[in-house]
This record gives C-alpha cells, structure tokens and sequence, in this order.
C-alpha cells in the first residue's frame, strides 16, 4: 500500500489515469469546501511511493474531477463556485478552457467512455450539462420535469451507450436521460424512499446494471430491465415514480455512502467508500437469471455480500476508484483526513 498527504486540502474525489498505470488525479478542497481555494493534484506511483509530479491551484473547491478519453495529459474539475475548467497537465498554472454556466456548486464531471468527445457535469442547481472540450458552450442542458429542482449530486454517462445517462438527486431519485429523446428524464425511479442519494456507478459488464448509495446508509442494485417508463414528459413526483424494487440491497456502513464503484475485473466486485471513516468492498451475489417478465430477486441482508474493510482513514472517506493497470484489486480511496492511499484489496478480503 502507498499513501500521500494533501496537505492543507481535504480531498473529494480521486480517479486513475486511463492512459498511464503510475499517475492519479486528485481533487481537494481548502477547510473541506465550505470556503477557501481547490487543488487539483497529479500523483504518480513510483517504487518508493506517490509523488506530486504537479499540481494546480484554484479560486474555489474542487468536488470532483475526470481524466480526457481522447487526451492523456487532460482532466477536467467540478468547482464549487459553479465553474468547469480543463486543465493539461503539461502547462503551467491556468486551465485551457473554463465554463460557467451552472448557478451553484458543480459536483461530479464524468467522461463519455463510449462517444470520448463529450463529457457531463452535475450540479447543486439541479441541471446535468453535457460539453465538449472543444466548445465554448454548453451542448445540452437536461432537467427534471414538473418537479422542484434538487442537488443533483452525481451524473455519469453508460459504459455501452454513447447518449444514455443515469443520475441521483437529493429528492431520492435515480433517472435516466436520453438527450435524443429531449431534456426531460426517460425515466425515474424513487429509490431510497426519500433519503438524498449521493452516488451511483453502472455496472461495466452488465449493461442494465446500476447501483445507487445514499444517506440512508445503504447500496441498492438496480436491473433497469425491471422497471417501468416514465415517459419524459411525466412528472417526476412520487405518485408517478417507476415501480421497480432493487434486485439487491447491502448493509453494513454506520453513516451516509459517499462513493460507490464497480470493478472494471468483476461483474460483481464493488467499491464503497463512507463517512463512518471505512471504504469496503463487496461482492453482488444476486443471482440475476431473470425470465422476460419477471426477476429472480435474491437479496443479501444485514452484512451479507460484504468481502472486507479498509479502515486507515480518519475522517469521511469521499472518493474512491479502482486501478484498469496490473494485477487485479488495487484500488485508491481520498478522505476529508487529507490522505490518499492505493491498496491492493486481497488485504483485506475474507
């Protein structure tokens, strides 16, 4: 295991190069966001531990950041004062390209891994944006119909289809967008009975798979298969929610679930990361032999699925994220104790 001190800055995300298998990116915040300067550092793994190769400093926190698909040496940042910027890493001291059209803090940015040339960020505001880095403006801008707009704390596009995005909210939805069919959801789904869901993360070998983490200290599975449009012109309220249940729910973490991810190695290996101070890992274990009509639901309870625990963070742990590089398990997890480590999770399964 390696780890890195940030300083000064409480870290909110972390996310390793899909280009290089020595370098992370890093974003944190001076006094754990509320108020003060960001910085975005570029970390590399070496034999004797992770150095900072370089790092930038912004005027706001960073919530957030994401590796370029198509350039190796870009990263863009989610900033709390509403900005986007687009840094390179092989400049100096300001970003290539900055965007401000978000009213409020921007809190996830996720790279199209299919189409490679677009990007999408959420914000507070309640508006999924998608960019290219190339444009100076917004290209689409996606909202909630006929709902009160709430912190939309996640966005990420589908690992199999270039136009196809999913969403959490703070008013407890998972949604599902399509930008071909307009700016409305195509579907929503009320997933953790009024608690804010915080993150999610589609599953990168099933294609109809998402997880949802929350506040209510949970981690559902969802089999989009087995839920009900709504179509986009529908409210979004309640009464008209998809009727769909989780194919699975697993427990086990004291406080809110910051941060989930699937491995790019295992269907069914996930990553967490929790204010109760741990990351774990877990193993979906449902077994999804679903006929057409109806899914064979075998749910986990209490504890079950958990694989292992990873307790040498002293604060929130924020942002976690698995390694596409080497030997299967290695994994890197960032908290408000303004550390970084990079584990190899056969140290802790069980």
């Amino acid at each position: 295991m390696y780890s890195f001190r940030t300083s000064g800055f409480n870290g909110y995300a972390v996310q390793y190069s899909p280009f290089f298998d020595s370098r992370l990116a890093c974003a944190a915040s001076a006094n754990f966001g509320l108020v003060g300067n960001g910085r975005l550092y570029v970390l590399g793994l070496t034999p004797s531990g992770i150095v900072a190769e370089k790092w930038f400093d912004t005027q706001d926190g960073l919530f957030d950041c994401a590796w370029s698909e198509i350039h190796e040496n870009q990263i863009v940042t989610a900033t709390g004062d509403g900005s986007i910027k687009l840094f390179d890493i092989t400049l100096n001291d300001y970003p290539v390209q900055s965007w401000r059209e978000h009213t409020r803090e921007v809190f996830s940015a996720n790279w199209n891994l299919v189409e490679k040339t677009t990007f999408c960020t959420s914000s507070w505001d309640g508006l999924i944006k998608l960019w290219s880095p190339v444009r100076p403006k917004s290209i689409a801008t996606l909202q909630p119909r006929n709902a009160p707009l709430s912190c939309t704390y996640a966005a990420s596009y589908s690992p199999y289809n270039a136009t196809l995005i999913a969403s959490c909210s703070s008013d407890s939805y998972l949604r599902l967008w399509d930008p071909r069919v307009g700016d409305g959801p195509i579907n929503s789904i009320y997933a953790h009975n009024g608690a804010e869901i915080l993150s999610l993360d589609w599953n990168k070998y099933r294609p109809d798979i998402i997880a949802t983490s929350s506040v209510d200290r949970t981690i559902k599975i969802w089999d989009l298969r087995f839920t009900n449009r709504a179509g986009p012109m529908q409210s979004a309220s309640p009464p008209a929610m998809s009727n769909a249940s989780p194919v699975n729910e697993l427990y086990g973490h004291d406080y809110a679930v910051r941060k989930i991810a699937w491995s790019p190695h295992a269907s069914g290996l996930l990553l967490s990361a929790s204010y109760d101070m741990t990351a774990r890992v877990w193993e979906d274990k449902t077994a999804f032999k679903q006929s057409a009509t109806q899914p064979s639901i075998s749910r986990l309870h209490h504890g079950g699925g958990l694989r292992g625990v990873w307790d040498r963070h002293s604060e929130f742990v924020v942002g976690c994220d698995w390694s596409l590089w080497g030997a299967e398990g290695w994994v890197c997890t960032v908290g408000w104790d303004e550390m970084v480590w990079v584990w190899d999770i056969r140290a802790v399964l069980r």
